[in-house]
């Protein structure tokens, strides 16, 4: 699921027989539950709407903790077949290891 660029899933049974999910990729804790799919699609807007009116009440910036960049250690022999596999398909290898990245995450998420 996704809303106004934050991430729902994780979803867990409850004690009451009611889905707990997280939204996903920030800090702050933020739950939805519902019983069926469409329940909990809208209690993860929600969720997320209450968290966001939450921040603007107390004028702090929304949880968005990632900036775009990050440092991956990589086995050498992997490192060298990324290198090897960009310039195959002549990209820089940030731009190869974004699309791979891209490509695995749009498949867990969507």
């Amino acid at each position: 699921m996704n809303y106004r660029g934050y991430h729902g899933g994780r979803l867990e049974l409850d004690d009451d027989g009611c889905f707990l999910g997280y939204v996903l990729g920030v800090n702050a804790v933020i739950t939805f539950k519902g019983r069926t799919a469409p329940e909990i699609e809208h209690a993860f807007r929600e969720s997320v709407d209450d968290y966001l009116a939450w921040c603007a009440e107390r004028r702090v910036k929304p949880d968005k903790p990632h900036s775009g960049k990050f440092q991956v250690r990589l086995d050498p022999n992997l490192h060298r077949k990324v290198v090897a596999a960009s310039e195959a398909k002549n990209m820089s290898m940030n731009a190869w290891v974004a699309r791979a990245l891209e490509k695995e995450a749009n498949r867990e998420l969507d």
